[in-house]
Formats: C-alpha cells, structure tokens, sequence
C-alpha cells in the first residue's frame, strides 16, 4: 500500500490534470498516507521502528512533521483521561473557563467546528492554528524533541520540494489545496472518534462501515477495537471485531453508528456535541 500511494502521488503530481481533478486525487493519497504514518506509530509494517518510520519519511502531507504525530498520538493513547482538554493531546474540547472567556467570534467558530460540515471546512484550520501555537512554545522553550521533528520533518520535505520542481506539473496553490482537502477528508474519521463520558471503555467509537472511507481511513472506524488493541493491525481489525463483536458493543455503550453515511445524516449540520468538555470541567 505504501508503495502505491508513493506511485500515485508521482503520477497525480507529474500529470497535466485539471485542478478539478488533480487537487482531490491528491488529497486521497495524501489522507492515506497520514492513515499508513498512523500504523506506523503503532509499530507497522516491521518490528524495527526507525525502518518502519523511514517508510513515510518523505514528507508530502507537508503540514505536520511525523515525529510530532507520533509523540502526541502516543501520548492520547496513554492517557486515562481520553478526551480531557489538558491530558488528552487529540481531545477537541475546551475547558469551560477557557471557552466562555473566548470572544464571541471564536465561540461561533469552535461550534461551527461541532458540526461535520464545520468540522471539514475550518476544522483542519483550528487544528493547525492550536498545533502550531503550541509548537512555538515549545520550540520557543528549546524542547529538543520538537527541534528535532521539527528539523526531520524539513530534511523530509527536501525531496518533496525537488520532486514538484521538478515536474512543475501543479501550481503550489493547488498542491496547498491538496493538502488542506486531505485534512479535511481525515477530520471525517476524528469527528466521531471519541466523547466525553464517566466510563473510559465508552468514549471511543464504532461506525460499522465497510467502504471507501474505512479503507481511506484503514478501519479506524472501528476505534473502539483500535484502542483495545493499539498494536494490532489494520487489516486485522475487522475480523477482531467480528470475533467478539458484543464485547466490543458492551464496553462502548452503544457509542455506535452503521456506516459514515449516518454519521452524515445526523451531523452535517448539527452539532454533535458541546465545545466545552460536559464532565471535567477546570477552572
């Protein structure tokens, strides 16, 4: 898979296409990337992590350094507080001080972003925003850990940028666009993935769904077996779901949807949460 996702992203990239078809080509290659970079963090495709880690060191989602992916994603599965604005890297929700301080502008766009629509449009925005705000802190700070994705990820844009030079077949507005759409498809798979409740077995997700999206997103839709199961493999968690599918059922609480189609029909429009974290709450 890897191998046909480097092939497609030179072939879209060296084609003299329309933007109309350029721009979401790409942007599924580089939303499947970012799903291989996340097996990846997990300990795929083999046991040696800098080998596996050099599979996806080419840099071509462009917007966040693989090295800072993998440290905040590992930190959101290590945490016993899923979804708490201040132990939860990934959490999409804020502390209720924090947000009734916001202006009234910045509260209307953090609940734009409750809905799916809103969450695919500017949500890829307020994410970078938060990111890279913190990681100027950091940097600011002299955190070595960030210096260094920071500088790997620069190294691995190198023979991105001499690559697209190169061919020269895509204007960098196109490319940007690529890129900021492929975000927006990935929020897609985060909208949904987790909420806040009193039990921690029950803020992951299920969505039942076995077409594109779930192969775009290689079945993370079924988060809830994902965090069970952090180490197993993509292409092993639908048959682990299958095994012992009321388990999985029970442990959620019925957090579960049938297919992304569902998902669309309920939320598109509609908020599907708050924007201030419902149960610990901080002053």
């Amino acid at each position: 898979m890897l191998l046909a996702v480097y092939a497609a992203y030179m072939l879209i990239t060296a084609a003299d296409l329309p933007a109309v078809l350029s721009i979401p080509l790409l942007a599924v290659v580089l939303a499947q990337h970012s799903s291989l970079q996340h097996e990846v963090v997990h300990g795929h495709p083999f046991k040696n992590r800098a080998l596996s880690e050099a599979t996806v060191f080419p840099a071509i989602g462009l917007s966040i350094p693989y090295g800072r992916f993998r440290d905040l994603h590992i930190a959101h599965h290590r945490t016993p507080h899923l979804t708490d604005p201040y132990d939860d890297p990934e959490t999409e929700y804020l502390d209720p001080a924090v947000h009734a301080d916001l202006p009234a502008a910045l509260r209307w766009l953090f609940a734009l972003n409750r809905t799916l629509a809103g969450r695919m449009a500017v949500g890829p925005a307020i994410s970078l925003w938060r990111f890279y705000r913190a990681d100027l802190a950091d940097l600011a700070a002299g955190e070595r850990a960030v210096w260094r994705a920071w500088f790997l990820h620069i190294v691995g844009l190198i023979p991105v940028v001499l690559w697209l030079s190169a061919t020269g077949a895509m204007a960098l507005w196109q490319i940007l666009a690529a890129a900021y759409l492929a975000l927006s498809l990935l929020k897609i798979r985060t909208f949904a993935e987790h909420r806040a409740h009193e039990r921690s077995g029950a803020r992951s997700v299920i969505i039942e769904d076995r077409g594109p999206l779930a192969l775009l997103f290689l079945n993370n839709n079924l988060h809830a077996v994902h965090h069970a199961h952090p180490r197993v493999a993509w292409y092993r968690l639908p048959a682990l779901y299958a095994e012992r599918q009321a388990r999985y059922r029970a442990q959620n609480g019925g957090y579960i949807f049938p297919n992304y189609a569902s998902l669309f029909a309920r939320y598109l429009v509609r908020p599907k949460e708050p924007v201030a974290h419902p149960l610990r709450p901080r002053a």
